[in-house]
């Protein structure tokens, strides 16, 4: 099912800016969109909202002020000019701070962060025990989703990174170090400086290779002794 949000900001321009992003991607539903916290709380009285992108600086009611009306607030993503609310947005629980203008790159990392967010506490439109996750990697000028589920490894090119899957390759100009970091912990490791791999995709290891579907992977020196006492712990588990 699709996350369905609420834009509130009082500039059209921010507002559209917004919506041109959303229109990308096909898991996000625009519910509605106000130039004030007013005409959104009456929106979040009638309509289920999953995710809010909201101004501070705005007239009658100003965004830190409207999270602090609401006894059950979706997730909420801060879109503001001003860095000086940083501090006292984190202390409300808000998913993410975007400072405008605000870039689609940045955008995409907020947004991972609410469905992250939402797995450890999941509602109706994505339940952590049956939603397939997933990453959007830019690729050819447009934004390609790839299921987690269906990554074999990943493999740093220099400046670019490649992610194998059974079906298709990707390849995006992105660091390997950056791409480790969005991917959760118990699903994927690194195993040398240039490979990332699935764990649910090794077939056979031993003390320096890693064998998944079609593809036998190096283990690097450094990463030697995290790898085999992860597998070797793993085992012990199964």
């Amino acid at each position: 099912m699709k996350m369905k949000c609420i834009i509130v900001d009082d500039e059209p321009l921010a507002i559209e800016i917004i919506e041109s992003y959303i229109d990308r991607l096909d898991d996000l539903e625009i519910v509605a969109t106000c130039n004030n916290a007013i005409k959104a709380f009456e929106i979040l009285q009638k309509e289920k909202v999953d995710l809010m992108f909201l101004d501070i600086q705005m007239p009658k009611l100003t965004g830190i002020d409207f999270i602090k009306t609401l006894q059950h607030p979706p997730k909420i993503i801060l879109t503001t000019a001003y860095r000086d609310y940083a501090l006292e947005s984190y202390d409300l629980n808000v998913v993410d701070y975007l400072l405008k203008p605000i870039s689609f790159d940045r955008f995409l990392v907020a947004l991972q962060k609410a469905y992250k967010n939402e797995k450890s506490e999941p509602i109706d439109s994505l339940n952590s025990d049956t939603a397939e996750e997933y990453i959007y990697l830019k690729a050819d000028k447009k934004m390609v989703k790839v299921m987690l589920c269906e990554i074999l490894y990943i493999e740093s090119l220099k400046d670019y990174i490649r992610v194998k899957t059974a079906v298709k390759d990707v390849i995006t100009h992105q660091k390997i170090s950056y791409i480790e970091e969005k991917l959760p912990d118990d699903l994927f490791m690194r195993i040398h400086r240039s490979f990332i791999v699935s764990l649910k995709k090794i077939e056979t290891y031993s003390s320096s290779a890693i064998e998944v579907p079609g593809k036998e992977l190096p283990i690097g020196r450094l990463y030697k002794n995290n790898v085999l006492d992860t597998l070797n712990a793993q085992n012990q588990l199964d």
